[in-house]
């Protein structure tokens, strides 16, 4: 038995931009559970202040919702928190490793340039909500390729081939998510892009966030290149999708005016 399935782990909300989901992926075997990123945790929501600070809250507008966590929907189709074997990372961005520490036995993979970056002491992190000492996995070597991109294969709990694809810029260690499923592919591409739009319009007006939210603007408009040239290819078996356009979650994930 292998399920693959999307959720939405968290909401934010800066007016006037749009409503920005946290989509996450949750791989399910008989041997364990991963997600792919986190969300919103429940220790954000006991405790924002202390865990995000108020100016990072304000920047992005985020939404303490306890219904909408990784842990809270687990817990709802059965999952307890023990089954979650291993978490895969984009980047260690708030919004995404909030749900971190409510899995404190899990194992954190992700790539070993964006560990760097945190124990750099780059000023966009929160070292709160890494506080309970996560059991770091990191990686460094190229070891195969997806769809012709070079990639990083994941170790986990599950018989599923996970991969992490560079897709730098949005921070230095910035990397997607790719799953093998039935002969094809999904890519998790992360905060590679806040917009699908973003693919088809190199003008969009998300740009300038985008590129105030960078750590190297250069980087990330080549990852979003790279993902341009990779969809626009025919005969390519691929599934893929962001972070943050709620256009592209399923339409079965109830919106932020239906949970807030």
């Amino acid at each position: 038995m292998k399920r693959i399935e999307h959720f939405n782990f968290g909401w934010l909300h800066r007016p006037p931009l749009p409503p920005a989901s946290c989509h996450c992926l949750v791989v399910q075997t008989e041997t364990g559970v991963v997600l792919i990123d986190t969300g919103i945790g429940m220790h954000d929501v006991a405790a924002p202040q202390s865990r995000i600070g108020p100016e990072v809250i304000e920047a992005a507008g985020f939404r303490f919702l306890p219904d909408v966590t990784a842990i809270r929907q687990l817990q709802a189709r059965g999952i307890a928190a023990s089954a979650v074997t291993d978490i895969v990372l984009t980047h260690l961005d708030s919004d995404h490793v909030g749900g971190l520490s409510d899995f404190p036995d899990a194992r954190v993979h992700v790539a070993s340039e964006e560990k760097d970056n945190l124990d750099s002491g780059n000023p966009r992190y929160t070292p709160h909500q890494f506080s309970h000492g996560p059991n770091w996995q990191t990686y460094a070597k190229y070891d195969g390729n997806v769809l012709g991109l070079a990639s990083r294969q994941i170790q986990t709990s599950v018989d599923v081939d996970i991969r992490l694809v560079p897709l730098f810029g949005h921070t230095n260690g910035h990397y997607g998510v790719a799953i093998h499923n039935n002969n094809s592919w999904i890519l998790h591409v992360g905060d590679a892009y806040y917009l699908r739009d973003e693919l088809t319009n190199e003008d969009h007006p998300i740009n300038e966030l985008a590129t105030m939210r960078a750590d190297n603007d250069k980087l990330r408009r080549e990852s979003l290149g790279k993902l341009r040239r990779l969809t626009e290819r025919t005969g390519v078996d691929l599934t893929y999708f962001g972070y943050h356009d709620i256009t592209e979650l399923p339409e079965d994930i109830p919106l932020l005016e239906d949970v807030a």
